[in-house]
Protein backbone atom coordinates (compact mmCIF):
# COMPACT_ATOMS: atom_id res chain seq x y z
CA UNK A 1 0.00 0.00 0.00
CA UNK A 2 1.55 3.59 -1.00
CA UNK A 3 2.13 6.22 1.62
CA UNK A 4 0.26 9.16 1.43
CA UNK A 5 2.36 11.89 -0.65
CA UNK A 6 4.69 10.02 -0.95
CA UNK A 7 6.17 13.10 -3.86
CA UNK A 8 6.51 15.44 -0.64
CA UNK A 9 9.57 13.03 0.92
CA UNK A 10 11.72 13.80 -2.07
CA UNK A 11 10.82 17.93 -1.72
CA UNK A 12 11.56 18.14 1.57
CA UNK A 13 14.61 16.12 1.23
CA UNK A 14 15.55 18.33 -1.48
CA UNK A 15 15.15 21.43 1.01
CA UNK A 16 17.11 19.92 3.79
CA UNK A 17 19.77 19.03 1.57
CA UNK A 18 20.18 22.08 -0.02
CA UNK A 19 22.83 24.77 1.11
CA UNK A 20 22.34 26.03 3.28
CA UNK A 21 19.48 23.93 4.61
CA UNK A 22 15.91 25.22 4.35
CA UNK A 23 13.40 24.53 7.22
CA UNK A 24 10.28 22.93 5.85
CA UNK A 25 7.05 23.51 7.72
CA UNK A 26 4.67 21.05 7.10
CA UNK A 27 0.84 22.82 7.52
CA UNK A 28 -2.16 20.83 6.85
CA UNK A 29 -5.78 20.45 9.16
CA UNK A 30 -6.58 16.75 11.10
CA UNK A 31 -6.13 14.07 8.93
CA UNK A 32 -3.85 15.67 5.82
CA UNK A 33 -0.52 12.93 6.28
CA UNK A 34 1.38 15.19 8.02
CA UNK A 35 2.49 12.91 11.11
CA UNK A 36 2.61 10.10 8.52
CA UNK A 37 5.01 12.12 6.23
CA UNK A 38 7.59 13.16 9.38
CA UNK A 39 7.73 9.48 10.15
CA UNK A 40 8.49 8.39 6.87
CA UNK A 41 11.87 11.04 6.14
CA UNK A 42 12.54 9.94 10.15
CA UNK A 43 12.84 6.39 8.33
CA UNK A 44 14.75 8.11 5.43
CA UNK A 45 17.03 10.02 7.28
CA UNK A 46 18.20 7.11 9.76
CA UNK A 47 17.91 6.77 13.77
CA UNK A 48 21.39 8.01 14.06
CA UNK A 49 20.91 11.02 11.87
CA UNK A 50 17.37 12.17 12.83
CA UNK A 51 15.39 12.72 15.92
CA UNK A 52 11.55 12.42 15.89
CA UNK A 53 9.73 14.42 18.49
CA UNK A 54 5.79 14.89 18.75
CA UNK A 55 5.54 18.07 20.72
CA UNK A 56 2.27 17.59 21.68
CA UNK A 57 3.05 14.40 23.22
CA UNK A 58 6.05 15.68 25.40
CA UNK A 59 5.16 19.26 26.18
CA UNK A 60 4.30 19.12 29.81
CA UNK A 61 6.53 21.32 31.57
CA UNK A 62 9.59 22.84 30.55
CA UNK A 63 12.14 20.87 32.16
CA UNK A 64 10.35 17.53 31.79
CA UNK A 65 10.16 18.48 27.98
CA UNK A 66 13.99 19.15 28.10
CA UNK A 67 15.05 16.08 30.14
CA UNK A 68 12.64 13.73 27.57
CA UNK A 69 14.34 15.23 24.24
CA UNK A 70 18.06 14.11 25.93
CA UNK A 71 17.31 11.13 26.74
CA UNK A 72 15.34 10.05 23.24
CA UNK A 73 18.12 11.60 21.61
CA UNK A 74 20.70 10.10 19.34
CA UNK A 75 22.60 12.71 19.66
CA UNK A 76 25.55 14.34 21.38
CA UNK A 77 25.73 18.01 22.64
CA UNK A 78 29.52 19.59 21.77
CA UNK A 79 28.81 22.16 24.62
CA UNK A 80 28.37 19.23 27.32
CA UNK A 81 25.83 18.86 30.13
CA UNK A 82 25.54 20.44 32.30
CA UNK A 83 25.90 18.64 35.93
CA UNK A 84 23.24 20.66 38.10
CA UNK A 85 19.63 20.14 36.17
CA UNK A 86 17.99 23.57 35.10
CA UNK A 87 17.09 25.54 37.93
CA UNK A 88 14.09 26.95 36.76
CA UNK A 89 11.62 26.88 33.17
CA UNK A 90 13.39 29.53 31.96
CA UNK A 91 16.54 27.62 31.98
CA UNK A 92 15.13 24.51 31.16
CA UNK A 93 13.34 26.05 27.80
CA UNK A 94 16.78 28.10 27.01
CA UNK A 95 19.05 24.56 27.21
CA UNK A 96 16.31 22.89 25.05
CA UNK A 97 16.99 25.73 22.36
CA UNK A 98 20.94 25.55 22.89
CA UNK A 99 20.85 21.42 22.67
CA UNK A 100 18.38 21.92 18.93
CA UNK A 101 20.70 24.60 17.99
CA UNK A 102 24.30 22.92 18.38
CA UNK A 103 23.72 18.92 18.84
CA UNK A 104 25.47 16.66 16.41
CA UNK A 105 25.40 13.03 15.44
CA UNK A 106 28.01 10.69 17.19
CA UNK A 107 30.42 11.02 14.02
CA UNK A 108 30.27 15.03 13.96
CA UNK A 109 27.99 15.28 11.40
CA UNK A 110 24.45 18.29 11.43
CA UNK A 111 21.87 16.29 13.47
CA UNK A 112 18.07 16.58 11.69
CA UNK A 113 14.82 17.11 13.90
CA UNK A 114 11.65 16.24 13.02
CA UNK A 115 9.13 18.57 15.39
CA UNK A 116 5.58 17.34 15.02
CA UNK A 117 2.99 19.86 16.13
CA UNK A 118 5.58 22.13 16.69
CA UNK A 119 3.07 25.12 18.13
CA UNK A 120 2.38 22.89 20.85
CA UNK A 121 5.57 24.83 22.28
CA UNK A 122 2.93 26.96 23.34
CA UNK A 123 1.84 24.74 26.69
CA UNK A 124 5.38 26.67 28.24
CA UNK A 125 3.95 29.86 28.27
CA UNK A 126 1.79 29.13 31.05
CA UNK A 127 5.45 29.31 33.12
CA UNK A 128 7.07 32.44 34.25
CA UNK A 129 9.52 34.43 31.89
CA UNK A 130 8.06 32.44 29.23
CA UNK A 131 5.47 34.85 26.94
CA UNK A 132 7.27 34.06 23.54
CA UNK A 133 8.31 30.48 23.39
CA UNK A 134 7.12 30.26 19.87
CA UNK A 135 9.00 33.33 18.69
CA UNK A 136 11.99 32.42 20.81
CA UNK A 137 12.04 28.90 19.41
CA UNK A 138 11.72 30.25 15.22
CA UNK A 139 14.77 32.72 16.06
CA UNK A 140 17.02 29.74 17.48
CA UNK A 141 16.91 26.96 14.83
CA UNK A 142 16.90 29.94 11.92
CA UNK A 143 20.31 30.46 12.89
CA UNK A 144 21.35 27.25 13.53
CA UNK A 145 23.51 24.57 11.35
CA UNK A 146 21.43 21.73 11.71
CA UNK A 147 18.47 20.86 9.88
CA UNK A 148 14.97 21.05 11.04
CA UNK A 149 11.49 19.62 9.72
CA UNK A 150 7.97 21.05 11.55
CA UNK A 151 4.71 20.33 11.41
CA UNK A 152 1.57 21.54 12.80
CA UNK A 153 -2.34 21.36 12.29
CA UNK A 154 -2.99 24.71 12.90
CA UNK A 155 -2.53 26.49 9.65
CA UNK A 156 -3.18 30.42 10.37
CA UNK A 157 -1.57 30.63 13.51
CA UNK A 158 2.35 29.42 11.96
CA UNK A 159 1.32 32.00 8.96
CA UNK A 160 1.12 34.54 11.42
CA UNK A 161 4.14 33.54 13.59
CA UNK A 162 6.27 32.80 10.25
CA UNK A 163 5.34 36.40 8.43
CA UNK A 164 8.45 38.04 9.59
CA UNK A 165 10.42 34.61 10.21
CA UNK A 166 13.74 34.29 8.16
CA UNK A 167 13.96 33.59 4.56
CA UNK A 168 14.87 29.96 5.64
CA UNK A 169 11.57 28.86 6.61
CA UNK A 170 9.77 27.10 3.72
CA UNK A 171 5.81 26.25 4.10
CA UNK A 172 4.30 23.51 2.63
CA UNK A 173 0.99 22.57 2.00
CA UNK A 174 0.14 19.01 1.32
CA UNK A 175 -1.96 18.76 -1.27
CA UNK A 176 -5.41 16.79 -1.29
CA UNK A 177 -4.61 13.17 -2.28
CA UNK A 178 -5.18 12.87 -6.52
CA UNK A 179 -7.67 9.69 -7.17
CA UNK A 180 -4.02 7.92 -8.24
CA UNK A 181 -2.89 8.44 -4.82
CA UNK A 182 -5.95 7.12 -3.30
CA UNK A 183 -5.63 4.01 -5.98
CA UNK A 184 -2.43 3.69 -4.30
CA UNK A 185 -3.22 3.33 -1.24
CA UNK A 186 -6.57 0.97 -1.25
CA UNK A 187 -5.96 -2.23 0.17
CA UNK A 188 -5.70 -5.15 -2.03
CA UNK A 189 -8.97 -6.98 -2.91
CA UNK A 190 -9.97 -9.65 -5.19
CA UNK A 191 -13.51 -8.69 -5.47
CA UNK A 192 -12.69 -5.23 -7.61
CA UNK A 193 -11.14 -4.99 -10.78
CA UNK A 194 -8.85 -2.50 -12.19
CA UNK A 195 -11.73 -0.48 -13.56
CA UNK A 196 -13.89 -0.95 -10.29
CA UNK A 197 -10.89 -0.11 -8.08
CA UNK A 198 -10.54 3.05 -10.50
CA UNK A 199 -14.56 4.16 -9.57
CA UNK A 200 -13.94 3.27 -6.26
CA UNK A 201 -10.57 5.82 -5.99
CA UNK A 202 -12.51 8.31 -7.44
CA UNK A 203 -15.82 7.93 -5.51
CA UNK A 204 -13.71 7.90 -1.98
CA UNK A 205 -11.62 11.13 -2.93
CA UNK A 206 -14.41 12.89 -3.29
CA UNK A 207 -15.91 11.89 0.11
CA UNK A 208 -13.06 12.12 1.80
CA UNK A 209 -12.17 15.31 0.40
CA UNK A 210 -8.63 14.36 -0.41
CA UNK A 211 -7.34 13.48 3.12
CA UNK A 212 -5.82 11.04 3.93
CA UNK A 213 -7.16 9.12 6.72
CA UNK A 214 -10.64 9.50 6.26
CA UNK A 215 -9.24 7.66 2.34
CA UNK A 216 -7.75 5.15 4.80
CA UNK A 217 -11.05 4.58 6.75
CA UNK A 218 -13.15 4.30 4.03
CA UNK A 219 -10.45 1.90 2.05
CA UNK A 220 -10.37 -0.67 5.19
CA UNK A 221 -13.66 -0.30 5.52
CA UNK A 222 -14.92 -1.55 1.61
CA UNK A 223 -12.28 -4.47 2.60
CA UNK A 224 -13.90 -5.20 5.75
CA UNK A 225 -17.54 -5.12 4.83
CA UNK A 226 -15.98 -7.57 1.70
CA UNK A 227 -16.70 -4.94 -1.54
CA UNK A 228 -19.06 -2.72 0.30
CA UNK A 229 -19.64 0.84 -1.80
CA UNK A 230 -18.00 3.29 -0.25
CA UNK A 231 -21.70 5.41 0.67
CA UNK A 232 -21.91 2.20 3.05
CA UNK A 233 -18.24 2.35 4.85
CA UNK A 234 -18.69 6.08 5.35
CA UNK A 235 -22.18 5.26 6.99
CA UNK A 236 -20.72 2.35 9.20
CA UNK A 237 -17.89 4.50 9.68
CA UNK A 238 -20.01 7.49 10.89
CA UNK A 239 -22.30 5.43 13.65
CA UNK A 240 -22.37 6.25 16.97
CA UNK A 241 -19.70 3.12 17.61
CA UNK A 242 -17.97 4.07 14.52
CA UNK A 243 -14.29 4.82 14.07
CA UNK A 244 -14.76 8.16 12.55
CA UNK A 245 -17.00 8.92 14.90
CA UNK A 246 -14.57 8.75 17.93
CA UNK A 247 -12.07 10.48 15.29
CA UNK A 248 -13.91 13.04 14.78
CA UNK A 249 -14.99 14.06 17.93
CA UNK A 250 -11.43 13.35 19.53
CA UNK A 251 -10.35 16.17 17.09
CA UNK A 252 -13.38 18.30 17.37
CA UNK A 253 -13.01 19.19 20.92
CA UNK A 254 -9.33 19.67 20.57
CA UNK A 255 -9.33 22.57 18.34
CA UNK A 256 -11.99 23.93 20.51
CA UNK A 257 -10.26 23.21 23.38
CA UNK A 258 -7.29 25.54 21.65
CA UNK A 259 -9.42 28.58 20.92
CA UNK A 260 -11.54 31.14 23.21
CA UNK A 261 -15.58 31.21 23.28
CA UNK A 262 -16.23 27.64 23.69
CA UNK A 263 -20.02 27.51 24.02
CA UNK A 264 -20.24 29.74 21.64
CA UNK A 265 -17.95 28.58 18.99
CA UNK A 266 -19.63 25.16 19.41
CA UNK A 267 -23.13 27.04 18.63
CA UNK A 268 -21.39 28.88 15.45
CA UNK A 269 -20.46 24.66 13.97
CA UNK A 270 -23.79 23.66 14.79
CA UNK A 271 -25.27 26.66 12.56
CA UNK A 272 -23.03 25.72 9.81
CA UNK A 273 -23.46 22.51 9.61
CA UNK A 274 -27.22 23.13 9.17
CA UNK A 275 -26.50 25.64 6.32
CA UNK A 276 -23.18 26.76 4.77
CA UNK A 277 -22.11 29.03 3.39
CA UNK A 278 -23.72 32.07 5.48
CA UNK A 279 -22.29 35.75 6.24
CA UNK A 280 -21.43 37.08 9.32
CA UNK A 281 -24.94 38.53 9.47
CA UNK A 282 -26.90 35.27 8.92
CA UNK A 283 -25.04 33.87 11.05
CA UNK A 284 -25.07 36.52 14.19
CA UNK A 285 -29.09 36.37 13.47
CA UNK A 286 -28.95 33.09 14.55
CA UNK A 287 -26.99 32.81 17.39
CA UNK A 288 -28.75 35.64 18.87
CA UNK A 289 -25.67 37.91 19.12
CA UNK A 290 -24.18 40.80 18.08
CA UNK A 291 -22.37 40.95 14.58
CA UNK A 292 -19.32 42.25 16.37
CA UNK A 293 -19.38 39.63 19.07
CA UNK A 294 -20.01 37.19 16.01
CA UNK A 295 -17.14 38.36 13.86
CA UNK A 296 -14.96 37.48 17.68
CA UNK A 297 -16.15 34.40 17.78
CA UNK A 298 -15.71 33.61 13.58
CA UNK A 299 -11.96 34.73 13.88
CA UNK A 300 -11.51 32.46 17.16
CA UNK A 301 -12.36 29.68 14.70
CA UNK A 302 -10.58 30.98 12.23
CA UNK A 303 -7.31 30.81 14.29
CA UNK A 304 -7.70 27.15 14.76
CA UNK A 305 -8.71 26.55 11.57
CA UNK A 306 -12.27 25.18 11.40
CA UNK A 307 -14.26 27.33 9.46
CA UNK A 308 -12.66 29.47 6.49
CA UNK A 309 -14.30 32.81 4.84
CA UNK A 310 -14.44 33.00 1.04
CA UNK A 311 -16.11 36.48 -0.26
CA UNK A 312 -17.22 37.20 3.44
CA UNK A 313 -19.18 33.66 3.53
CA UNK A 314 -18.25 31.70 6.34
CA UNK A 315 -18.25 27.67 6.00
CA UNK A 316 -16.44 24.73 7.46
CA UNK A 317 -12.77 23.52 6.44
CA UNK A 318 -13.49 19.88 7.16
CA UNK A 319 -16.84 18.92 5.24
CA UNK A 320 -16.12 15.54 6.90
CA UNK A 321 -16.25 16.86 10.02
CA UNK A 322 -19.14 19.44 9.43
CA UNK A 323 -20.99 15.94 8.45
CA UNK A 324 -20.00 14.95 11.49
CA UNK A 325 -21.23 17.61 13.80
CA UNK A 326 -24.70 17.42 11.60
CA UNK A 327 -24.73 14.22 13.15
CA UNK A 328 -23.59 13.81 16.85
CA UNK A 329 -24.34 17.50 17.93
CA UNK A 330 -27.48 16.97 19.32
CA UNK A 331 -28.86 15.67 22.85
CA UNK A 332 -29.57 11.71 21.56
CA UNK A 333 -26.78 9.85 19.27
CA UNK A 334 -28.16 9.33 15.63
CA UNK A 335 -29.53 5.89 14.89
CA UNK A 336 -28.29 4.42 11.93
CA UNK A 337 -31.32 4.96 9.81
CA UNK A 338 -30.36 9.09 10.25
CA UNK A 339 -26.87 8.37 9.86
CA UNK A 340 -28.02 6.69 6.59
CA UNK A 341 -29.81 9.30 5.76
CA UNK A 342 -27.21 12.01 5.99
CA UNK A 343 -24.31 10.35 4.58
CA UNK A 344 -26.58 9.66 1.23
CA UNK A 345 -27.22 13.05 1.06
CA UNK A 346 -23.70 14.13 1.68
CA UNK A 347 -22.58 11.42 -0.99
CA UNK A 348 -25.01 12.86 -3.91
CA UNK A 349 -23.45 16.51 -2.54
CA UNK A 350 -20.00 15.18 -3.20
CA UNK A 351 -20.75 13.10 -6.10
CA UNK A 352 -23.42 14.88 -8.60
CA UNK A 353 -23.03 12.53 -11.05
CA UNK A 354 -23.10 9.25 -9.48
CA UNK A 355 -23.98 9.67 -5.83
CA UNK A 356 -27.54 8.52 -6.49
CA UNK A 357 -26.41 5.19 -8.57
CA UNK A 358 -23.89 4.55 -5.71
CA UNK A 359 -26.29 5.00 -3.16
CA UNK A 360 -28.73 2.46 -5.19
CA UNK A 361 -26.10 0.00 -5.55
CA UNK A 362 -24.81 0.08 -1.98
CA UNK A 363 -28.43 -0.56 -0.27
CA UNK A 364 -27.58 -4.16 0.13
CA UNK A 365 -24.61 -3.90 1.31
CA UNK A 366 -25.38 -1.49 4.11
CA UNK A 367 -28.42 -4.30 4.80
CA UNK A 368 -25.86 -6.29 5.39
CA UNK A 369 -24.32 -4.74 8.05
CA UNK A 370 -27.55 -3.69 9.45
CA UNK A 371 -27.65 -0.02 8.53
CA UNK A 372 -31.33 0.68 7.36
CA UNK A 373 -31.80 1.75 4.14
CA UNK A 374 -33.58 5.47 3.64
CA UNK A 375 -35.68 6.23 0.79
Amino acid sequence: MMAPHAGLERRILASLEATPSRVPVVLGGCGTGRTTLLHALADRVGRASGQYIDVERAASTPERFHDAVIASSPFVDPGGVPAEPPATAREAFDRTLAFLQRARTPDGHAATFLLDEVLELRTFENFPNLRQVQREFVDAIADSPNRFVCSSRYVARAHRLLRDAAARFEVVHPPPLAVSDVAGMLPPSDAAGAADRDDLARSIQALADGRAAYVRALGDMCVAMRGGDPISALTALLTTDGALTTWCGYRYELRLHRARGYGALKAILEILALEEPLTLTEIAIRLRRTPGSTKDYLSWLEDVDLVTSRQKRYSFVDPVLRLWVRLHARPMPPGVDDVAREVQQYAVSRLPHGGRDLAAAGAAERKAVGIIEID
